[in-house]
C-alpha cells in the first residue's frame, strides 16, 4: 500500500480533524496521516503540507495539538538516517513554535511527550533544545532519551546498546560495563553504524508510542513491581545427577535427536560421540563436546561455568526495567491494564496439567517460572531457556527446579512427554519461526494436556503498529514482527491443539489450547 496521493486536498482534511467533534476526531485524524504518510513513507503531499500543519498547533484545541505534533515527528523521521533531508529541514522550521509551545504546557502532560517526541529529531539544535527545555525538569527517562535522539555518533565512544527503553535506567555493575566495552570492541564500523541507526529510531519509538497512547488516553500509569524483581538472588546449589536422570528416558540430544545417556556425573549421547554438561543444576543441551577433546568432564563444565558468569545482573535488570517496557511497546500497556498480577491469576486458573511433568518453555529469569511452580509443584516442573544469565536467576529463585539449555524451536525431550506447556512472554522472541516452535509444543505436549501462552498481536492502529515495528532487538536486527490472531489459531490447529480461550487488552494475546 503507497501513500495516498489523491482525494480530499490536505487543507480540507486538516480543516476536519482540527475542527472534529470528539466522537470523530480519531477517523479524521488518520484519514489527515493516511494521505500523508504510512509505514514510515512519506508522500509526496506531505513536504508541502508541512506548513500547514506546523500552523495548526497554533490554531487547534489542546485535545489535538499533541496529535499534530505526533504526526510531525513521523514526516520528520521518515527520511532517516539522513537528518538533512528536506521534509525534516521543513518540519524543523517550526522549532520556535515547538520549543516556545512545551515552555506554556510544562511537564507530566500528553502534549509535552508529543512535542518531546517531535523536537528530538533535530540534533542540529541540541544545545538550544536542551536549554529551553532544562526548566522543566523533565524525568530522567525522558531527559535521557531525548539527549540521546539529538546526539551525534562518535566512532571512538559509540553510545549504543544498553540504552532502551531509556539511558538513564541502564545502572550496571561495574562488571557489566566492561563485558558490553569488550562487545563494542568486537564490532566492525558497518556494524557499529548499523546498531546506532537502530538504537535512535527505537528510542524515538519508544517517546512516539508513549505519546500517541497519552494524548488519546491520557498519561501513562506505573505498574506495580512484578513479585521477585529486587536483588539478584543467591546462586543455587548444585543439584544432584539424579534430578536429570529422572528424565533420562525422554531427554534427547538437540544434534541427532537420539537418546541420550547417564555415564557417572556425564551426559552424552552415544550416536554424535558427544557430551553435555552440567553445572548448578543446568543442563546444557545446546552445544555438545566432542568425546575426542582432551579432559572432557573438566573441559565442559569449566566452560559453561564461565558462560553462567557473564552479565550475572542481566535476568534481574529484564524483569525490573524491560519486560515491563516493552509490554508498554508491544501491549500498549500504558495504561496498566495488564498487571503482574492479571498475568499470574491467568497461568493459575487456566494451566491443567495432565499426568507427566510440565515445562516451562523459554523460562527466562524465572518470572512465571515461579507461579507454574506454585500451581503444579516444583518436583514435576522443568524449565527451558537459551539464556544462560537468565537460567541463573531461575535456579537462584527455584533451586529445586532444574534448568535444560536448549531451544524453543528443537525442544530435547521425546514425543508426548509432558503435561502442560507454558510459554509466557516469549513467542515473539522468534517470530519467523513461531510456526515451528509451536508446532515443537504440540509435539511434545501429551494429549488433554494444556498450553498457556501469552504473546502480543499487532496493533490495529497504523501508527501504533509502526512505533512496535520501529524496534530492533538483539534477535530482531531487521526490526520486529508480532503476529495476527488468524495466524496463531492457525499455526495451534496445524499441530493438533485446539483453543479453550482467548483473551487480554490492547494487543495482548492470552491464549490457552488443549492438545487433541
Amino acid at each position: 500500500m503507497s501513500v495516498a496521493t489523491t482525494g480530499p486536498a490536505v487543507a480540507e482534511l486538516l480543516t476536519d480533524f482540527t475542527t472534529a467533534e470528539p466522537a470523530s476526531l480519531e477517523a479524521d485524524f488518520h484519514r489527515l496521516v493516511s494521505a500523508l504518510w504510512h509505514r514510515g513513507e512519506a508522500g509526496d503531499r506531505a513536504l508541502t503540507a508541512v506548513p500547514a500543519l506546523v500552523a495548526a498547533l497554533d490554531e487547534a484545541g489542546d485535545d489535538r495539538k499533541g496529535h499534530l505534533a505526533v504526526l510531525l515527528g513521523l514526516l520528520a523521521e521518515a527520511e532517516y538516517p539522513a537528518i538533512d533531508g528536506p521534509l525534516n529541514a521543513a518540519v524543523r522550521e517550526g522549532l520556535d513554535r515547538y520549543l516556545d509551545l512545551l515552555a506554556r504546557t510544562g511537564k507530566d502532560r500528553p502534549l509535552t511527550l508529543a512535542l518531546l517526541y517531535l523536537v528530538s529529531h533535530f540534533p542540529g539544535d541540541r544545545e538550544r533544545i536542551l536549554a529551553a527545555v532544562a526548566p522543566l525538569e523533565l524525568s530522567p527517562p525522558d531527559q535521557s532519551r531525548l539527549v540521546r535522539g539529538l546526539a551525534s555518533l562518535d566512532y571512538d565512544d559509540p553510545d549504543i546498546g544498553r540504552m532502551w527503553p531509556s539511558p538513564s535506567v541502564w545502572d550496571l555493575s561495574a562488571e557489566d560495563l566492561e563485558f558490553h566495552r569488550q562487545q563494542l570492541r568486537a564490532l566492525t564500523t558497518a556494524q557499529i553504524t548499523t546498531n546506532w541507526e537502530n538504537d535512535t529510531r527505537m528510542l524515538w519509538a519508544y517517546s512516539g508510542a508513549m505519546a500517541y497512547w497519552a494524548v488519546r488516553h491520557g498519561m501513562p500509569v506505573d505498574l506495580p513491581p512484578a513479585p521477585g524483581t529486587g536483588e539478584a538472588p543467591a546462586p543455587a546449589a548444585e543439584l544432584g545427577i539424579e534430578t536429570f536422570t529422572q528424565y533420562a528416558d525422554v531427554l534427547r540430544c538437540t544434534a541427532c535427536s537420539g537418546s541420550v545417556e547417564f555415564d557417572g556425573e556425564v551426559v552424552r549421547c552415544p550416536a554424535c560421540a558427544v557430551r553435555y554438561p552440567i553445572a548448578l543444576g543446568i543442563l546444557d543441551l545446546s552445544d555438545g563436546i566432542s568425546e575426542a577433546t582432551a579432559d572432557l568432564p573438566h573441559e565442559a563444565t569449566a566452560n559453561l561455568l564461565a558462560k553462567l558468569a557473564e552479565m550475572p545482573s542481566l535476568g534481574v535488570y529484564y524483569e525490573k526495567v524491560l519486560r515491563p517496557a516493552y509490554l508498554r511497546i508491544a501491549g500498549a500497556n500504558w495504561g496498566g491494564a495488564v498487571t503482574p498480577q492479571v498475568e499470574d491469576d491467568y497461568i493459575t486458573r487456566q494451566i491443567r496439567p495432565v499426568d507427566g511433568p510440565v515445562l516451562d518453555l523459554a523460562c527466562g529469569a524465572g518470572r512465571w517460572t515461579t507461579v507454574v511452580a506454585a500451581a503444579v509443584g516444583q518436583e514435576r516442573l522443568v524449565g527451558v531457556d537459551m539464556g544462560l544469565p537468565m537460567l541463573t536467576v531461575m535456579r537462584g529463585k527455584l533451586p529445586q527446579v532444574p534448568a535444560v539449555r536448549g531451544s524453543a524451536l528443537n525442544i530435547p525431550f521425546a514425543d508426548a512427554t509432558f503435561g502442560a506447556v507454558n510459554c509466557w512472554n516469549a513467542l515473539q522472541a522468534f517470530p519467523d519461526d513461531a510456526a515451528d516452535a509451536i508446532a515443537e509444543v504440540g509435539r511434545v505436549l501429551r494429549p488433554g494436556g494444556t498450553f498457556t501462552l501469552m504473546t502480543f498481536l499487532f496493533d490495529t492502529d497504523p501508527i501504533a503498529r509502526h512505533f512496535q515495528e520501529s524496534h530492533y532487538f538483539p534477535s530482531r536486527p531487521e526490526g520486529q514482527l508480532l503476529f495476527t490472531m488468524e495466524e496463531l489459531e492457525r499455526w495451534l490447529a496445524d499441530a493438533g491443539m485446539s483453543i479453550a480461550d482467548s483473551s487480554g487488552p490492547g494487543s495482548f494475546a492470552f491464549i490457552t489450547a488443549v492438545r487433541g
